[in-house]
């Protein structure tokens, strides 16, 4: 039998807020994460991109001094989200067998790893901290959340690029499904705003160059888009099955009702231009949903505002929808909080339960001229939902050829 799949707490923390209302409200306000980067890094490597969307609150900043300095900044972003997130649950009382973990991130301890390469260098293998795999290692954020949780059921980690924390969340779908646990902790975070991520991706031309003008250059779906731009944090949904949400009166904001992965097997970087991966991701979504793509009121597109991984999503989406897809409101959320790559899925997840939940699609910003080729119905004001039974669904698409999606209803 079927299992009903709750959302009853959340938490965030990126360049629009330290936390899950304040990314909510700056949203829905068309503010821009982006800014100038005031790093001396910037100018010392001479790296070309010189801005990103770091988050507002520094993690290290909320957790007590003997937790950050034992946490890379990703695992500390996670640690923050998923505080806030449980006692927005209402801290629900579950044994630890039946508490489980689905975390991810795109790349984990970036930091750690390259600080203590530069002290083994200068300093010596004795100066290196003991610590520094355990900080480093991408499964860090799901076996502290474990730890801090004491959640015994399961801890398990997905690192499969920018699709990774959208692929956390269904399987945490799925573990519930399977009597796995009666409650997860999912989500996904990253921190990889560093000199060499930023001159990587900025040798790929995959970055934005506006550096004269960072708040308006990630455009998605924009005919000027010229890339993404970087971002950072954390998002945590506490996910649990109806009947053990319902029996402790937890409050709902949404049904998790399915998802879909799929792979391209097409190129390292670039996705399938021909969709095949993305549309099969959609279509497993909406028949594990029990649901048709008619019905679907509402997309969080992945749309990162690169020139041509906009128009292959739009291509994708077509193929599902047909001429539907003009007229389904969509949001690309990515315009304000940048990209946190591993994290982001889980962060667009929560903007969607918030939308289905408000009744509004956020606001595409820095939309200046559409490009004919990506003629999703995107705004740069709200977009009121209506009333009525409500589905929608998130996209996440990943370097490596992942495709993941996931599905909610409104309550």
């Amino acid at each position: 039998m079927t299992k009903r799949i709750v959302v009853t707490g959340i938490g965030a923390s990126s360049s629009l807020g330290g936390t899950a209302e304040d990314n909510w409200t700056n949203l829905l306000a068309g503010v821009s994460g982006a800014r100038t980067l005031e790093h001396e890094w910037v100018a010392k490597y001479e790296i070309p991109v010189t801005f990103a969307a770091e988050a507002t609150v520094r993690p290290d900043t909320v957790l007590a001094r003997h937790e950050a300095k034992r946490l890379d900044p990703s695992t500390q972003f996670a640690l923050v989200a998923a505080r806030e997130a449980w006692e927005d649950a209402g801290s629900p009382e579950v044994e630890p067998e039946r508490l489980g973990v689905d975390f991810a991130t795109g790349i984990g301890g970036v930091w750690t790893l390259l600080d203590a390469w530069d002290v083994l260098r200068e300093k010596g293998p004795r100066r290196v901290m003991p610590l520094t795999v355990p900080m480093l290692m991408p499964n860090a954020a799901a076996g502290n959340l474990s730890l801090q949780f004491s959640a015994r059921a399961y801890a398990r980690t997905v690192v499969s690029a920018c699709a990774s924390s959208t692929e956390s969340i269904l399987n945490a779908y799925e573990h519930l499904q399977d009597g796995l646990a009666d409650v997860v902790i999912a989500g996904g975070a990253e921190s990889a705003i560093h000199p060499i991520t930023m001159a990587s991706f900025a040798s790929a031309q995959a970055l934005s160059r506006r550096n004269d003008s960072p708040e308006t250059a990630s455009r998605p779906g924009a005919i000027d888009r010229d890339g993404f731009v970087m971002g950072e944090g954390a998002a945590v949904l506490i996910l649990e099955t109806e009947e053990h949400a319902k029996a402790r009166g937890a409050k709902i904001y949404a049904y998790l009702v399915g998802g879909g992965v799929t792979a391209d097997a097409y190129h390292i970087t670039a996705n399938d231009p021909e969709g095949g991966g993305a549309v099969r991701a959609v279509e497993q979504t909406l028949e594990m949903a029990g649901a048709s793509a008619d019905e679907v009121t509402h997309i969080n597109a992945h749309l990162t505002s690169t020139p041509v991984g906009d128009p292959n999503e739009y291509n994708a989406l077509r193929q599902v929808f047909g001429e539907r897809i003009d007229q389904i409101p969509v949001s690309a959320t990515k315009a304000s909080t940048g990209h946190l790559l591993g994290g982001t899925g889980a962060l667009e997840a929560m903007f969607t339960v918030l939308a289905l939940q408000n009744r509004i699609a956020p606001p595409t910003i820095n939309m200046t001229e559409p490009d004919p080729a990506v003629p999703f119905r995107l705004s740069g004001t709200t977009q009121d939902l209506g009333s009525g039974d409500q589905l929608a669904i998130s996209n996440s698409f990943g370097f490596g050829g992942h495709n993941a999606v996931v599905a909610f209803r409104n309550a």
